[in-house]
């Protein structure tokens, strides 16, 4: 009896419009806030294919960039709540940008259900050598001391968490920098690499090839112990800067309404995705480590990084409008 109760309500949650789309021939679309090239959109790509197979739907991933991540964000809030469209969800588009703009094209947590976390993305401190020939974050502290203002950094935008990043390690090492902000990790990362910007603030996933190839030189990342990919380079922490410890992380949301047995499929289809072996290693190639947490709990998450980035805001005196 508890079996056919069971096999009843699976049945019943299979018909739920939105679970199963491919029957009504409309892709999956997941709209990735950032330009091709950066760690968020890695990310997203990793899932792609798996999330099709599983689902038994075309996925359709959309770049959209800009305003670090407002466009892409404001047309997932717009899009219908029928389980069509999803978005990656950053701690740049909600935790700092509430934090930083007093205006935004979307609420974060009344336009959007979280559906789950992702993944955990560890976050590097970068300098092109031959512009800045430092081998350690010592040797940048000393050199940036002595010569305030003088030294640029990039980011992938105005109110990215690299920009908090940069920030928070101003402040902790009472050291002085010039913020150029980028639309994208891509684009960031082309001018650091072509020698116009000397330092560089984001996820490791983005700049982990250029970093391997030499053209990049990492010296520090953001987490609990050193990086597999990166065992030569030291933790923040391990540096005496704890307060630019912290990680940032990818998520998915979809919007305000969208049916919870859809959410709640999507979600364990997430989930079913990291497990496999080939993402995995993708994406612990890229430096990005599968977490896949419920709806439940990544909705709290984001509600708890909004205050928490206020925080970090008005400590670093980061205010975007």
């Amino acid at each position: 009896m508890q079996r056919r109760h069971m096999l009843s309500a699976l049945a019943a949650v299979s018909f739920v419009p939105g679970i199963s789309l491919a029957q009504e021939g409309k892709p999956l679309r997941i709209i990735v806030p950032f330009p091709p090239g950066g760690a968020t959109d890695i990310t997203a790509r990793s899932l792609q294919e798996p999330l099709a197979r599983i689902l038994k739907q075309p996925v359709v991933l959309e770049n959209r960039g800009g305003a670090g991540g407002s466009i892409g964000m404001a047309e997932v809030a717009r899009a219908p709540a029928d389980g069509l469209t999803l978005g990656v969800a950053t701690l740049s588009t909600h935790g700092v940008n509430p934090a930083v703009y007093s205006k935004l094209p979307y609420d974060p947590t009344k336009d959007f259900v979280g559906v789950t976390e992702i993944v955990k993305a560890p976050g590097v401190i970068v300098v092109n050598p031959t512009v800045l020939p430092v081998k350690d974050l010592a040797e940048l502290v000393k050199y940036l001391k002595a010569n305030p203002g003088k030294v640029s950094y990039a980011t992938p935008g105005n109110g990215t968490i690299g920009h908090m990043w940069g920030e928070l390690f101003k402040r902790a090492s009472g050291t002085s920098m010039v913020h150029i902000a980028y639309r994208g990790a891509g684009p960031a990362i082309n001018d650091v690499l072509a020698g116009q910007v000397g330092v560089y603030f984001d996820q490791v996933a983005s700049s982990l090839p250029y970093i391997k190839a030499g053209k990049l030189r990492a010296l520090a990342v953001s987490w609990p112990v050193r990086l597999d990919v990166l065992p030569d380079v030291p933790t923040y922490a391990a540096l005496g800067y704890k307060q630019a410890n912290e990680p940032s992380w990818f998520g998915m949301v979809a919007p305000t309404g969208t049916p919870t047995a859809v959410v709640e499929r999507i979600q364990q289809a997430v989930a079913q995705a990291l497990k496999e072996p080939t993402v995995r290693e993708r994406l612990a190639g890229q430096g990005l480590y599968p977490s896949g947490t419920t709806s439940k709990e990544f909705t709290a998450q984001i509600a708890h990084e909004i205050e928490k980035m206020k925080g970090v805001a008005a400590y670093a005196k980061v205010v975007l409008d």
